[in-house]
């Protein structure tokens, strides 16, 4: 006869969870015209390697891997994740202002398009490497942001690149902080 067994949960209640933020409000998202190549470059902040759909991803993976036996810490990464879902959808509002396509396809200006693939991401099943592979991440993509800033010639659509890199900065402090609360515990 088998034995009953207790079925697994998880205890993590992530109902109270917020998107980890700086306090600021967003410039309003508009744009001065529409212009496809500000699109083009907006397409790979959006879903291109170095993406706010790549971040969203790795931090969900990371925050399922980390809910049963690290709560306080995915719920951390859930809140980050949060945030770059916010900064994906007014990216996306951004490039179909500016005539440009949401379609998970980074778009460059020689006509190449390259899908968004979970290739792009990092993934670790150790938390220190997570943590460094998600500050490192978050760096490349404020690099990237600047880049497109000096790029873009157009106001608005730089005031909510700005705005996000704010965020960006944010979640470095943040993620440093949970490294050094990890390393401290490790020792």
């Amino acid at each position: 006869m088998g034995e009953t067994r207790k079925p697994m949960t998880n205890d993590c209640n992530f109902a109270a969870v917020k998107p980890i933020m700086v306090d600021l409000p967003y410039p309003s998202i508009q744009v001065r015209e529409p212009n496809q190549v500000y699109a083009n470059l907006l397409s790979h902040d959006y879903c291109g390697a170095t993406s706010e759909m790549s971040a969203i991803t790795q931090y969900i993976n990371n925050e399922n891997r980390l809910s049963a036996e690290k709560c306080s810490l995915a719920k951390t990464i859930l809140g980050i994740a949060m945030a770059e879902m916010i900064h994906l959808q007014k990216l996306g509002e951004l490039i179909f202002l500016l005539g440009g396509t949401i379609d998970f396809t980074a778009k460059s200006q020689n006509g190449r398009q390259k899908m968004w693939t979970p290739e792009f991401l990092s993934i670790s099943g150790n938390i220190r490497r997570m943590l460094v592979a998600d500050i490192e991440a978050e760096k490349a993509a404020i690099r990237q942001y600047k880049m497109h800033i000096k790029m873009i010639k157009d106001h608005d659509v730089n005031a909510v690149l700005i705005r996000i890199i704010q965020d960006e900065e944010y979640h470095i402090m943040i993620l440093r902080t949970l490294l050094k609360e990890f390393s401290n515990h490790e020792n």
